[in-house]
């Protein structure tokens, strides 16, 4: 407005000067139109309120969500003009293939007139698992000789959160010669007290609360208990996220896979009763989420957009976990971590490995997603066996050449290893352990 101002005071100074009628007329006309339409394109958007029918929600991939807004004026009289646009995440439309489809326009334009309402109407069908912030609400108005212009953000946002699909599984044998459950372990690094296995001579060292008392005093010779292993039950998923295992020409087919497999395990496992668990090295998307900012006026339409989306970083260097035991919301926190996981280029899965190493009970077998295997990647497994738990290696959508790789990395530690190329090979990964 002040360019506009001043602009006219010139042009006005200068057709008096110079003795121009018909100009110093029209900036006399202009300074009358600037103030009057300032303060009605003040007015109309002050008085201009939206309301949103939709709340959070979860949803299935594929689903769809009918989204619906209403602009209402409040003010005396009509206004001349409104633009309301509903903000969409730009990067979920773009990806190739979207993550979402839309079906009719999150735009709406037209006059409203007094105490009437405007309706904006659309759908939304879900093409992958994430989260998702449907709006704000941006709203534009101005005078109606296009002097003044205003942006407002008239409606707070919804989130959409879409849980990554579940493949049955066929078999479930990850890491045993039978279906996921009870196995021994190989070694006798721990043994379970409960679980006697039989009796031998007593040897230094021994605690005395292993000595057999009866076959001690039936021989005369001091004799001690033993105990069969402890038992593996259930498992632990850890889900590399790492931006750098995954690259982008294999993108975003090779991170969902890797998400699906994981819910896939973790809805197999859970499923038998066993103690599920997930710990990954991606970050959450809920952490970027804004909290503040809906009832801000902008000066252009661009700045709007930018400042209502969703954080485009998170600072967040600590791994996502989701302790392993059982219970019957388990599966469902499992889910909810595994739709807002997005890559990060915080943790390694090597530096995952090592923070979270103290929190896994060895009980489990440890299942290790992985999207690419390096040296760092195999000696991180490979201290994970040592340190007393049952490894297996998940390796999805890899190359030819990559999978050779990688087969020849975990192969020198002696890791069980899995591939799975899509979807429709996961449900054969237990039965593909089985015959191995």
């Amino acid at each position: 407005m002040y360019r506009w101002l001043a602009g006219a005071l010139v042009l006005l100074v200068a057709g008096l000067v110079f003795q121009l009628g018909l100009l110093a007329f029209s900036m006399y006309v202009l300074l009358l139109i600037l103030p009057l339409s300032w303060w009605l394109t003040r007015c109309w958007m002050e008085h201009l309120d939206a309301a949103r029918v939709n709340r959070d929600v979860q949803l299935e991939i594929g689903d769809r969500v009918a989204v619906e807004l209403r602009i209402r004026n409040r003010w005396f009289g009509p206004v001349a003009w409104v633009l309301a646009e509903d903000h969409l995440p730009e990067h979920a439309l773009r990806q190739g293939p979207p993550r979402l489809h839309v079906q009719g326009k999150p735009v709406r334009a037209g006059p409203i007139g007094r105490s009437k309402s405007l309706v904006l109407k659309y759908e939304i069908t879900f093409a992958m698992r994430g989260y998702y912030q449907i709006g704000p609400l941006v709203l534009e108005t101005g005078d109606v000789f296009g002097l003044h212009r205003r942006w407002r953000i008239a409606a707070a946002p919804f989130f959409v959160q879409v849980n990554p699909r579940i493949v049955p599984l066929s078999g479930y044998q990850i890491a045993s010669r039978r279906p996921v459950g009870e196995i021994r372990l190989t070694h006798r690094l721990y043994e379970d007290p409960t679980r006697m296995a039989g009796v031998r001579q007593y040897q230094n060292g021994d605690p005395l609360n292993r000595v057999h008392w009866r076959a001690t005093a039936r021989t005369g010779l001091l004799h001690a208990k033993q105990y069969d292993p402890s038992c593996i039950a259930g498992a632990t998923i850890l889900l590399d996220f790492h931006a750098r295992s995954y690259p982008a020409r294999g993108e975003p087919y090779r991170s969902e896979l890797a998400v699906t497999a994981a819910a896939s395990i973790a809805h197999a496992v859970f499923h038998l009763g066993q103690q599920i668990g997930l710990v990954t090295n991606g970050r959450d998307a809920a952490d970027r989420i804004r909290l503040e900012g809906w009832d801000k006026e902008f000066r252009s339409r661009q700045q709007a957009h930018r400042q209502v989306d969703m954080h485009p970083q998170s600072d967040r260097l600590r791994p996502l976990v989701i302790e392993t035991r059982r219970g019957a919301e388990q599966m469902s926190r499992i889910l909810d971590v595994l739709a807002r996981v997005e890559l990060t280029d915080g943790l390694t899965f090597a530096q995952l490995a090592g923070e979270v190493a103290g929190r896994m009970p060895r009980d489990a077998t440890v299942i290790a997603i992985l999207g690419s295997v390096d040296m760092e990647t195999s000696l991180a497994l490979d201290l994970l066996k040592h340190q007393g738990f049952a490894v297996t290696a998940v390796l999805v959508g890899l190359t030819e050449q990559e999978l050779e790789t990688a087969y020849g990395l975990l192969a020198a530690y002696r890791i069980q290893m899995l591939h799975a190329r899509d979807e429709a090979s996961l449900t054969e990964l237990c039965n593909l352990m089985l015959m191995r």
